[in-house]
């Protein structure tokens, strides 16, 4: 009888170790998260921590949202296709080194569409998407459309990109944008790995610090595909068009940022040389 007692006895005692162990684990890791949080731009002396914050490239916009987005969001920018909402995209680069990958369109046109607007493009690094899956490399067209093996390389060419960026810019303050996101959504792929694509995408973020902006085109991919992006962005902004009857008002909807409180209220801008935001009040 005995040895069974101290057998048993010792099963208990094993287990209270692992308890132990398992709560110094979490505490260990809820205080390296509490360390690694800097403090806002509040005084040291306030306990209260807020996050680190980046500037998205627009003033006026950023003076709207507190400041800017905090480092590392991931942004999904759900957009009405006719609205020109890509020009936001062109703007956000002026405000540091960007990774700008093209899905829909050459590098060429999209970087002369950004000079028409006399904005900078030093800062400008492209990941040309569209030719790696629409071009030989002799440079003809091809269709790959439909093709599963080619979408699924297409992923990988991406990845392997994203990893790239990772090793090299971790710890600097950097843009990646995807113009646009609809396109990988309608590839013909195994679900699983849309979502490892999106886990790299997010987790590199988060990793370096990056401003992440995944554009979407409305109404051009499933629904329930672009519902699971909503769920793991950090900051969504909803861009639409009112057409009255003698104008077009274009207008920005914050309904989610993570890490911050978002803005109740609906921002009114138009398109000029770039974007320009109303910071007049409606008046009741």
């Amino acid at each position: 009888m005995l040895g069974p007692f101290k057998s048993a006895g010792m099963q208990q005692t094993d287990s209270e170790e692992q308890a132990s162990s398992t709560e110094n684990d979490a505490h260990n890791l809820y205080d390296t998260i509490r360390e690694s949080i800097p403090l806002g731009n509040k005084p040291v002396t306030e306990k209260t921590a807020g996050p680190s914050i980046s500037s998205t490239g627009i003033s006026v916009l950023d003076r709207n949202i507190g400041g800017g987005l905090p480092c590392g969001s991931m942004t999904y920018v759900s957009a009405d296709p006719s609205g020109m909402a890509e020009i936001f995209l062109y703007q956000f680069t002026q405000s540091r080194k960007t990774y700008y990958f093209t899905t829909c369109r050459r590098p060429k046109f999209v970087l002369r569409d950004i000079l028409n607007l006399n904005l900078d493009i030093k800062n400008i690094i492209f990941i040309d998407v569209y030719s790696e899956y629409y071009l030989t490399p002799s440079g003809e067209m091809v269709d790959n459309v439909g093709n599963d093996y080619a979408d699924t390389k297409l992923l990988e060419f991406v990845e392997y990109n994203l990893k790239n960026i990772r090793n090299d810019d971790q710890g600097g303050e950097i843009n990646l944008i995807f113009d646009n996101f609809s396109f990988f959504m309608n590839l013909h792929v195994n679900p699983g790995l849309l979502r490892r694509i999106m886990n790299i995408i997010y987790e590199v973020s988060k990793e370096t610090g990056a401003l992440t902006y995944l554009y979407g085109l409305k109404g051009s991919h499933p629904e329930h595909l672009e519902n699971e992006i909503l769920n793991s962005a950090d900051v969504i902004f909803e861009i639409s068009l009112d057409r009255g009857a003698d104008k077009i008002v274009n207008k920005l909807a914050i309904p989610k940022m993570r890490g911050m409180l978002p803005t109740a209220e609906v921002i009114k801008f138009k398109i000029c040389d770039g974007i320009q935001i109303d910071t007049s009040k409606d008046i009741a």
